[in-house]
């Protein structure tokens, strides 16, 4: 039973927060429905304001004039019965009840309008001649209450008056005074009035006002929509423009009609466009020269640089024959042609991405795979920089629709910038999986990166210490180039670094094509400790080489001295 109430009020509860923000969407979306609600709220507050102010002054004026009318008629009535009793020769009781019964039709046909009239023998009348009491309606005899009766009793000189309620919309009231009948003593009379004509008139004047209003306010809503909308119209058609030339449709413009603000708007938004417009082509024509120079300057220097690589490697494996000076000018020549080339071939890349004419060549592999061709390829050069290189190839799946050469050579490139900079701290390469994507993470425990240089590491031709000797060249491109490869898929390169502590790189790939990438199966950020170098491994183990020892998990991590 708890149970079913506690569903009913959630129930209840969601179905009025759906009204809710069913009513509040409107409010927050539109301009114009904001203004109109605002608007109509506070005339519609307005007018009921003052058409309570106006039915209050308009109910008390008829009361007050019905009232003096009342009082004076009454007052009247009162004196000429008081006349007429005073001068009646009535001696005995039968002859005083007449006397009473012939005064109350006179005294009820005496008003300017009905009213019903009661003779009651006074409270405090000891006179032993004992009449009956007289009314012209009995059955609102019950409307004389206790207290005007002992207000007429107690100031027997002047008439007094009360509000009473003869029934549905039929106020009244009840004028009472003390006459003096002769023989009989002091008896009370009272005049009911009904203001009924006066209910009416004050109705019809309250429904004329209401319905003046609601005519008002729907003229004033209309009124506010037209204006608003004059207003607000060339505001979202200047969004809807806007959009539009978001999408790279410039040549979107407003229609400009007369000569005032709104016009003025629309003149400005489109002078504005045209001036974009003009700038984006000229800056567009000046990127396009600018790549097709890079690429015609790559194409062309291919020629010269192949004869002087041919003329190069005559000498370079001639050296020996040299003297020392012309020997080490040759090596140098190798090398330089090694960096040249590399050059060459990242500009080409970089000219054929900004070109749009970059292409993939996906087929499903396993990613492991690759990370270890990777790790094998880059080996040398992390025996010479004294770096130990971890990985953590997990225990499922990896397989994914990618393109081996191009991710390849972002693993390739992310790994030697970590060998680089990881000031002979080991380096961990660590793969995540997930239902939807596959991920590799390269964490050097090196000098780590600040806030600036994370912002700015995929930029081109960006180095964080410009200064700091290298020991593998590099173009400045190849981070950039490896971001291209990595969006190319549809996947993600990502950095994260702190100054001390090393850096984190992850790439994640989608597992096939079309899939819309939310999260990463593996975190970027890395823990702060530092692992010992475990023992080597032998060459000759199943595991691999003694340099790249492999593990199952980080559990199976050899333990620092100290704890985490």
């Amino acid at each position: 039973m708890k149970r079913s109430i506690t569903m009913r009020r959630n129930l209840l509860r969601r179905r009025v927060r759906h009204i809710a923000r069913a009513i509040a969407r409107p409010f927050q979306t539109s301009v114009q429905f904001r203004l109109l609600v605002i608007a109509v709220s506070f005339s519609l507050i307005s007018l009921l304001l003052l058409s309570l102010y106006l039915s209050i002054a308009m109910r008390d004026g008829l009361f007050e004039r019905r009232l003096d009318e009342i009082l004076g008629e009454s007052a009247r009535s009162l004196s000429q019965t008081q006349t007429t009793l005073n001068s009646s020769t009535a001696t005995s009781t039968s002859q005083v009840q007449q006397t009473l019964n012939d005064l109350l039709p006179a005294l009820q046909s005496g008003g300017t309008s009905g009213r019903e009239v009661f003779l009651l023998r006074a409270q405090t009348n000891n006179s032993p001649v004992r009449v009956l009491d007289l009314s012209t309606a009995p059955a609102a005899e019950g409307l004389i209450s206790p207290a005007i009766r002992d207000t007429v009793t107690n100031n027997p000189q002047q008439q007094h008056w009360q509000s009473v309620n003869i029934g549905p919309d039929n106020p009244g009231v009840i004028v009472g005074a003390i006459v003096d009948v002769p023989q009989a003593g002091a008896f009370e009379v009272y005049f009911l009035y009904s203001l009924a004509s006066e209910q009416e008139s004050l109705t019809f004047l309250q429904n004329t006002i209401a319905f003046a209003g609601a005519v008002l306010i729907g003229v004033l809503a209309t009124l506010i929509y037209v204006v608003t909308r004059q207003i607000v119209r060339p505001v979202k058609q200047a969004s809807v423009a806007a959009e539009r030339i978001a999408d790279g449709n410039l040549n979107e413009r407003l229609i400009v009609r007369g000569q005032d603000e709104v016009a003025t708007l629309a003149r400005s938004f489109n002078a504005m466009t045209g001036s974009l417009q003009h700038q984006i082509d000229q800056l567009a024509q000046l990127s396009a020269v600018q790549r097709q120079f890079v690429s015609d300057v790559s194409h062309e220097l291919r020629t010269p640089l192949t004869t002087v690589r041919m003329a190069a490697e005559i000498l370079h494996e001639s050296r020996d024959d040299f003297d020392p000076i012309v020997k080490r000018s040759t090596e140098l020549l190798h090398t330089q042609l090694d960096r040249f080339e590399d050059l060459l071939a990242d500009l080409l890349e970089i000219s054929r991405f900004d070109a749009g004419a970059a292409m993939l060549d996906v087929e499903a592999r396993d990613l492991s795979d690759t990370v270890v061709r990777v790790i094998d390829h880059e080996l040398p050069l992390a025996e010479k920089k004294g770096v130990w290189i971890s990985a953590d190839l997990g225990t499922t799946s990896t397989r994914a629709d990618y393109d081996s050469r191009r991710v390849e050579r972002i693993l390739r490139n992310l790994l030697v910038n970590a060998i680089e900079h990881a000031e002979g701290n080991p380096i961990t390469i660590t793969i995540g999986t997930s239902p939807e994507a596959v991920a590799v993470v390269v964490q050097d425990r090196g000098i780590g990166m600040d806030r600036e240089a994370v912002t700015r590491v995929f930029d081109r031709f960006w180095r964080a210490d410009p200064a700091r000797a290298r020991t593998t060249g590099g173009s400045g491109l190849g981070l950039s180039i490896a971001k291209e490869d990595a969006r190319l898929h549809g996947g993600w390169l990502e950095a994260w670094g702190r100054p001390g502590f090393g850096s984190s790189f992850r790439l994640t790939l989608p597992r096939r094509a079309g899939i819309i990438l939310t999260s990463s199966p593996i975190a970027l950020e890395h823990k702060e400790s530092l692992y010992e170098a475990p023992t080597p491994i032998p060459a000759d183990d199943e595991h691999g080489p003694a340099s790249v020892p492999r593990f199952d998990s980080k559990d199976d991590y050899p333990e620092d001295s100290d704890d985490d």
